[in-house]
């Protein structure tokens, strides 16, 4: 049987948790190991839950919470439980807030007016690959930072900080491709793969997945184009 997909709660809306809930637990594979209603209880039911069974794979989290809104929560966690991921939830459509979350190592942003078709979708593609960003909301960030670009007139990389090599796994990582396929495209072990990968997050300093196509697209070494529309085999 396959393992389910631990799941945590995070939003002040006692009714739509409880619909949420309620959603995801007749769904095949989800397990909602705990909800609450701020930031606070959410740090609490972590520690409690630490190294057991019940620790959440992936955080829905409100942005808007009493007490320790989404936002620093989401801070938190990516520092102090890197392996967990955390999902925005939210009303928030604005470019502010997807980048604040993008830029805290958020692996994925659903709002709430969104299909629980969507959201499901989200989830599962977060558990496989680590992160998921739709189109809209990489357009979003895409053409922010060609906004970006084109108010700087110089940038500060430099084009051999990355070999042609961590290039070529890059592009491949942002397009959701698994370290194992990676390998396979290029020829590679698992091992040298996961190799450059790590010379990439050390070189980027970057937390994650969502870190490198940040970093990527803002030097513009990969294009929204890229993300969007992977030629896949």
């Amino acid at each position: 049987m396959e393992q389910k997909i631990r799941i945590a709660l995070a939003d002040d809306e006692r009714l739509f948790r409880s619909a949420l809930r309620h959603l995801l637990e007749h769904t095949e594979n989800y397990e909602v190991v705990f909800d609450v209603g701020n930031g606070v209880e959410l740090m609490e039911n972590l520690a409690a839950a630490r190294g057991d069974s019940k620790f959440p794979d992936i955080i829905l989290m409100d942005l808007k919470m009493p007490e320790m809104n989404g936002v620093e929560a989401t801070k938190v966690i990516t520092k102090k439980y890197p392996d967990t991921n955390v999902v925005a939830l939210t009303t928030h459509k604005g470019k502010a807030f997807i980048l604040n979350m993008l830029n805290l190592g958020a692996s994925g942003y659903i709002t709430k007016d969104s299909s629980p078709e969507t959201m499901l979708e989200v989830i599962r593609e977060v558990a496989s690959k680590g992160f998921f960003y739709s189109n809209e909301v990489l357009q979003i960030i895409n053409g922010d930072f060609h906004n970006r670009n084109k108010k700087n007139s110089t940038s500060e990389f430099d084009a051999n900080f990355i070999t042609k090599r961590e290039k070529e796994i890059l592009l491949l990582l942002c397009q959701q491709y698994r370290t194992q396929e990676i390998a396979e495209k290029l020829f590679l072990s698992e091992r040298t793969v996961e190799g450059h990968r790590n010379n990439l997050l050390s070189k980027t300093n970057s937390k994650n997945v969502v870190g490198l196509i940040v970093f990527g697209l803002q030097h513009e070494i990969i294009d929204v184009s890229d993300l969007t529309d992977p030629l896949k085999d």
